[in-house]
Protein backbone atom coordinates (compact mmCIF):
# COMPACT_ATOMS: atom_id res chain seq x y z
CA UNK A 1 0.00 0.00 0.00
CA UNK A 2 1.33 3.37 -1.03
CA UNK A 3 1.53 5.99 1.73
CA UNK A 4 1.79 8.92 -0.66
CA UNK A 5 -1.48 10.85 -0.89
CA UNK A 6 -2.85 12.09 -4.20
CA UNK A 7 -4.02 15.67 -3.82
CA UNK A 8 -4.12 16.90 -7.43
CA UNK A 9 -7.50 16.96 -9.14
CA UNK A 10 -5.63 16.52 -12.43
CA UNK A 11 -4.04 13.23 -11.46
CA UNK A 12 -4.31 10.46 -14.11
CA UNK A 13 -6.10 8.40 -11.46
CA UNK A 14 -8.80 11.06 -11.14
CA UNK A 15 -9.12 11.41 -14.91
CA UNK A 16 -9.50 7.63 -15.27
CA UNK A 17 -12.32 7.44 -12.74
CA UNK A 18 -14.06 10.54 -14.10
CA UNK A 19 -13.93 9.07 -17.61
CA UNK A 20 -15.82 6.03 -16.36
CA UNK A 21 -18.42 8.29 -14.76
CA UNK A 22 -18.76 10.83 -17.58
CA UNK A 23 -20.88 11.01 -20.72
CA UNK A 24 -18.75 8.37 -22.44
CA UNK A 25 -18.60 6.23 -19.34
CA UNK A 26 -20.98 3.53 -20.58
CA UNK A 27 -19.02 3.08 -23.80
CA UNK A 28 -15.77 2.68 -21.86
CA UNK A 29 -17.32 0.37 -19.28
CA UNK A 30 -18.79 -1.86 -21.98
CA UNK A 31 -15.60 -1.98 -24.02
CA UNK A 32 -13.21 -2.60 -21.13
CA UNK A 33 -15.56 -4.28 -18.61
CA UNK A 34 -14.29 -1.85 -15.98
CA UNK A 35 -16.51 0.08 -13.59
CA UNK A 36 -16.46 2.11 -10.37
CA UNK A 37 -17.68 0.63 -7.08
CA UNK A 38 -18.32 3.33 -4.49
CA UNK A 39 -18.80 2.78 -0.76
CA UNK A 40 -18.02 0.25 1.94
CA UNK A 41 -20.91 -2.13 1.27
CA UNK A 42 -19.85 -2.76 -2.33
CA UNK A 43 -16.27 -3.41 -1.20
CA UNK A 44 -17.41 -5.49 1.75
CA UNK A 45 -19.26 -7.94 -0.47
CA UNK A 46 -16.61 -7.89 -3.20
CA UNK A 47 -13.90 -8.80 -0.66
CA UNK A 48 -15.93 -11.50 1.10
CA UNK A 49 -14.70 -15.06 0.49
CA UNK A 50 -18.35 -16.17 0.26
CA UNK A 51 -19.05 -13.98 -2.78
CA UNK A 52 -19.74 -16.08 -5.89
CA UNK A 53 -19.17 -13.52 -8.64
CA UNK A 54 -16.71 -11.06 -7.12
CA UNK A 55 -15.15 -8.61 -9.59
CA UNK A 56 -11.42 -8.32 -10.04
CA UNK A 57 -10.40 -5.26 -8.03
CA UNK A 58 -7.79 -3.30 -9.97
CA UNK A 59 -7.28 -0.44 -7.54
CA UNK A 60 -8.80 0.89 -4.31
CA UNK A 61 -8.83 4.61 -3.49
CA UNK A 62 -9.23 5.68 0.14
CA UNK A 63 -9.29 8.89 2.14
CA UNK A 64 -7.77 8.88 5.62
CA UNK A 65 -11.19 8.13 7.09
CA UNK A 66 -11.92 5.54 4.42
CA UNK A 67 -8.63 3.77 5.10
CA UNK A 68 -9.56 3.39 8.75
CA UNK A 69 -12.91 1.87 7.79
CA UNK A 70 -11.28 -0.57 5.38
CA UNK A 71 -8.52 -1.55 7.79
CA UNK A 72 -11.03 -2.21 10.57
CA UNK A 73 -12.54 -5.02 8.49
CA UNK A 74 -9.94 -6.07 5.92
CA UNK A 75 -6.51 -5.23 7.28
CA UNK A 76 -4.84 -8.47 6.16
CA UNK A 77 -6.62 -8.54 2.80
CA UNK A 78 -5.48 -5.02 1.90
CA UNK A 79 -1.94 -6.28 1.34
CA UNK A 80 -3.25 -8.08 -1.76
CA UNK A 81 -4.52 -4.93 -3.46
CA UNK A 82 -3.19 -1.70 -4.87
CA UNK A 83 -4.56 0.78 -2.32
CA UNK A 84 -4.06 4.46 -3.09
CA UNK A 85 -4.47 7.31 -0.58
CA UNK A 86 -6.32 10.38 -1.83
CA UNK A 87 -7.38 13.66 -0.26
CA UNK A 88 -11.02 14.38 0.54
CA UNK A 89 -11.16 16.83 -2.37
CA UNK A 90 -9.89 14.20 -4.79
CA UNK A 91 -12.41 11.66 -3.51
CA UNK A 92 -15.20 14.20 -3.98
CA UNK A 93 -14.09 14.63 -7.58
CA UNK A 94 -14.06 10.87 -8.15
CA UNK A 95 -17.58 10.09 -6.98
CA UNK A 96 -21.13 11.12 -7.85
CA UNK A 97 -22.44 10.77 -4.28
CA UNK A 98 -23.19 13.81 -2.15
CA UNK A 99 -21.47 12.35 0.94
CA UNK A 100 -18.69 9.99 -0.15
CA UNK A 101 -17.74 7.24 2.29
CA UNK A 102 -14.06 7.61 1.43
CA UNK A 103 -13.72 4.20 -0.22
CA UNK A 104 -13.87 3.68 -3.97
CA UNK A 105 -12.59 0.90 -6.23
CA UNK A 106 -11.89 0.33 -9.90
CA UNK A 107 -13.16 -3.13 -10.74
CA UNK A 108 -13.15 -5.40 -13.77
CA UNK A 109 -16.21 -7.57 -14.25
CA UNK A 110 -16.71 -10.79 -16.15
CA UNK A 111 -19.87 -10.50 -18.29
CA UNK A 112 -22.53 -13.20 -18.19
CA UNK A 113 -24.62 -14.38 -21.12
CA UNK A 114 -27.57 -16.75 -21.50
CA UNK A 115 -25.26 -19.71 -22.00
CA UNK A 116 -23.58 -19.04 -18.66
CA UNK A 117 -26.94 -19.15 -16.83
CA UNK A 118 -28.23 -22.26 -18.63
CA UNK A 119 -28.72 -24.07 -15.31
CA UNK A 120 -30.64 -21.18 -13.70
CA UNK A 121 -34.14 -22.25 -12.65
CA UNK A 122 -35.70 -19.00 -11.42
CA UNK A 123 -35.01 -15.98 -13.63
CA UNK A 124 -36.29 -12.39 -13.50
CA UNK A 125 -36.33 -10.59 -16.86
CA UNK A 126 -36.71 -6.80 -17.10
CA UNK A 127 -37.76 -5.24 -20.38
CA UNK A 128 -36.30 -1.78 -21.03
CA UNK A 129 -36.00 -0.88 -17.35
CA UNK A 130 -34.68 2.69 -17.23
CA UNK A 131 -34.35 3.79 -13.62
CA UNK A 132 -31.04 2.94 -11.87
CA UNK A 133 -32.71 2.67 -8.47
CA UNK A 134 -35.32 0.24 -9.78
CA UNK A 135 -32.66 -1.85 -11.49
CA UNK A 136 -30.47 -2.02 -8.40
CA UNK A 137 -33.42 -2.85 -6.17
CA UNK A 138 -34.54 -5.57 -8.59
CA UNK A 139 -31.11 -7.23 -8.49
CA UNK A 140 -30.97 -6.97 -4.70
CA UNK A 141 -34.47 -8.43 -4.37
CA UNK A 142 -33.71 -11.32 -6.74
CA UNK A 143 -30.66 -12.11 -4.66
CA UNK A 144 -32.64 -11.98 -1.41
CA UNK A 145 -35.44 -14.19 -2.81
CA UNK A 146 -33.07 -16.87 -4.02
CA UNK A 147 -33.51 -16.29 -7.73
CA UNK A 148 -30.75 -17.75 -9.88
CA UNK A 149 -30.27 -14.93 -12.40
CA UNK A 150 -31.48 -11.51 -13.56
CA UNK A 151 -31.67 -10.60 -17.25
CA UNK A 152 -32.15 -7.13 -18.75
CA UNK A 153 -33.29 -6.36 -22.28
CA UNK A 154 -31.57 -4.05 -24.70
CA UNK A 155 -32.30 -0.34 -24.07
CA UNK A 156 -32.26 -0.95 -20.32
CA UNK A 157 -30.16 1.03 -17.85
CA UNK A 158 -26.45 0.18 -17.72
CA UNK A 159 -26.14 -2.31 -14.87
CA UNK A 160 -22.56 -1.20 -14.14
CA UNK A 161 -23.33 2.50 -13.87
CA UNK A 162 -22.40 3.85 -10.41
CA UNK A 163 -25.99 4.41 -9.31
CA UNK A 164 -27.06 0.86 -10.14
CA UNK A 165 -23.94 -0.66 -8.57
CA UNK A 166 -24.50 1.35 -5.41
CA UNK A 167 -28.21 0.51 -5.15
CA UNK A 168 -27.57 -3.24 -5.44
CA UNK A 169 -25.73 -3.00 -2.09
CA UNK A 170 -23.32 -5.70 -3.22
CA UNK A 171 -25.92 -8.14 -4.57
CA UNK A 172 -24.43 -7.64 -8.03
CA UNK A 173 -21.68 -10.00 -6.86
CA UNK A 174 -24.06 -12.67 -5.56
CA UNK A 175 -26.24 -13.33 -8.61
CA UNK A 176 -25.40 -13.46 -12.34
CA UNK A 177 -26.79 -10.53 -14.35
CA UNK A 178 -27.11 -10.67 -18.13
CA UNK A 179 -27.57 -7.54 -20.24
CA UNK A 180 -28.86 -6.80 -23.74
CA UNK A 181 -31.16 -9.80 -24.30
CA UNK A 182 -34.17 -9.19 -26.54
CA UNK A 183 -37.53 -10.63 -25.54
CA UNK A 184 -37.57 -12.72 -28.72
CA UNK A 185 -34.17 -14.22 -27.91
CA UNK A 186 -35.21 -14.91 -24.33
CA UNK A 187 -38.37 -16.75 -25.37
CA UNK A 188 -36.48 -18.77 -27.95
CA UNK A 189 -33.87 -19.70 -25.33
CA UNK A 190 -36.38 -20.45 -22.58
CA UNK A 191 -36.97 -24.04 -23.76
CA UNK A 192 -39.18 -25.85 -21.24
CA UNK A 193 -39.31 -23.07 -18.67
CA UNK A 194 -42.65 -21.54 -17.79
CA UNK A 195 -42.96 -17.90 -18.87
CA UNK A 196 -45.04 -15.33 -16.99
CA UNK A 197 -45.44 -11.62 -17.69
CA UNK A 198 -46.60 -9.21 -15.00
CA UNK A 199 -49.55 -7.17 -16.22
CA UNK A 200 -52.27 -5.20 -14.42
CA UNK A 201 -54.95 -7.03 -16.40
CA UNK A 202 -53.29 -10.42 -16.36
CA UNK A 203 -54.97 -13.66 -17.32
CA UNK A 204 -54.39 -15.16 -13.88
CA UNK A 205 -53.91 -13.79 -10.37
CA UNK A 206 -50.56 -14.05 -8.62
CA UNK A 207 -52.37 -15.83 -5.80
CA UNK A 208 -53.03 -18.77 -8.10
CA UNK A 209 -49.52 -18.85 -9.56
CA UNK A 210 -47.78 -22.06 -8.51
CA UNK A 211 -44.25 -21.88 -7.16
CA UNK A 212 -42.22 -23.43 -9.95
CA UNK A 213 -38.50 -23.99 -10.08
CA UNK A 214 -38.21 -23.58 -13.86
CA UNK A 215 -39.73 -20.16 -14.38
CA UNK A 216 -38.97 -16.85 -16.06
CA UNK A 217 -40.94 -13.80 -14.94
CA UNK A 218 -41.05 -10.82 -17.30
CA UNK A 219 -41.42 -7.28 -15.94
CA UNK A 220 -42.07 -4.25 -18.13
CA UNK A 221 -40.86 -0.70 -18.52
CA UNK A 222 -41.72 1.82 -15.78
CA UNK A 223 -43.96 3.94 -18.01
CA UNK A 224 -45.01 1.68 -20.89
CA UNK A 225 -45.35 -1.66 -19.15
CA UNK A 226 -44.88 -4.81 -21.20
CA UNK A 227 -44.45 -5.01 -24.97
CA UNK A 228 -46.53 -7.35 -27.11
CA UNK A 229 -45.95 -10.78 -25.63
CA UNK A 230 -45.72 -14.05 -27.55
CA UNK A 231 -48.31 -16.77 -26.96
CA UNK A 232 -45.91 -18.76 -24.77
CA UNK A 233 -46.17 -16.11 -22.04
CA UNK A 234 -49.02 -16.18 -19.51
CA UNK A 235 -49.82 -12.78 -18.02
CA UNK A 236 -50.19 -12.45 -14.26
CA UNK A 237 -51.69 -9.65 -12.15
CA UNK A 238 -51.15 -8.72 -8.51
CA UNK A 239 -54.48 -8.32 -6.69
CA UNK A 240 -54.79 -4.90 -5.04
CA UNK A 241 -57.20 -4.03 -2.23
CA UNK A 242 -56.53 -0.30 -2.17
CA UNK A 243 -57.01 2.48 -4.68
CA UNK A 244 -53.54 2.78 -6.19
CA UNK A 245 -53.54 2.47 -9.96
CA UNK A 246 -50.47 0.25 -10.05
CA UNK A 247 -47.29 -0.85 -8.30
CA UNK A 248 -43.84 0.58 -8.90
CA UNK A 249 -42.00 -2.03 -11.00
CA UNK A 250 -39.42 -2.72 -8.28
CA UNK A 251 -42.18 -3.21 -5.69
CA UNK A 252 -44.14 -5.45 -8.04
CA UNK A 253 -41.03 -7.50 -8.76
CA UNK A 254 -40.41 -7.91 -5.03
CA UNK A 255 -43.94 -9.20 -4.45
CA UNK A 256 -43.77 -11.68 -7.32
CA UNK A 257 -40.28 -12.94 -6.53
CA UNK A 258 -41.17 -13.41 -2.87
CA UNK A 259 -44.29 -15.36 -3.87
CA UNK A 260 -42.23 -17.65 -6.10
CA UNK A 261 -39.54 -18.12 -3.46
CA UNK A 262 -41.85 -19.68 -0.90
Amino acid sequence: MSHQEITSLHSPHVERVKALLGSRGKKIRTAEHVFVADGMQSLRVALSPKTKFAPHIQKIFVTAEGRLKLESEFLSEMANFDVVNVSDAVMNAMTETQSPQGVLALCKYFPHDLESISTARKIAYFWQLQDPGNAGTAIRTADACGFDAVVFSELSVDVFSPKVVRSTAGSLWNIPVVEGVSLEKLVEWAAERKLYGLDGSGEISLETLPSSDDVIVIFGNEARGLPQLPDQVTTVSIPMKGYAESFNVASAAAIVMFHLSR
